[in-house]
């Protein structure tokens, strides 16, 4: 009788454990790429080509240069700025800050921290958007100017 009841437990702890891992939600599935979350594609042409050979163009090629190695760089947790200084750390004159939440193969996933109300993204506080890497360093290189 004792190994009966000790097989009747057992096997109704396997059958709980069964149970549970079959009814928990996956969280890659949460935000898939094919959900609503917007993506900001990069450009089909960086800004420095467009320059052609003026003299402006080797200070795009430097700023290039840094915005691709900032952007590889970036890790879950990372603050960034978004509006009014992408590729410093955010400050007084950063309009929206963001807080990278995920990445992926040439993709950054950011989360809306707080956004000022002169700020595009006013209206978007706690929203994601995923990001690709050409994308961010059209965004460093239009805040300087390129």
């Amino acid at each position: 009788m004792k190994w009966t009841w000790a097989g009747l437990l057992a096997l109704a702890l396997v059958d709980v454990g069964c149970r549970s891992a079959a009814y928990q939600k996956n969280p890659n599935e949460e935000d898939a790429m094919s959900s609503n979350v917007p993506v900001f594609p990069a450009p089909a042409k960086h800004r420095c080509a467009a320059l052609g050979k003026s003299s402006v163009r080797s200070g795009c090629d430097d700023a290039l240069y840094l915005a691709s190695e900032y952007t590889r760089r970036l890790s879950v947790g990372d603050e960034v700025c978004l509006e009014g200084g992408f590729g410093d750390e955010p400050g007084a004159a950063c309009k929206a800050r963001a807080s990278v939440i995920d990445t992926g193969p040439n993709r950054v996933k950011v989360e809306i921290r707080q956004a000022r109300p002169d700020s595009r993204w006013f209206q978007s506080e706690m929203r994601h958007a995923w990001y690709e890497e050409g994308a961010l360093v059209d965004l460093y290189l239009a805040e300087r100017g390129y």
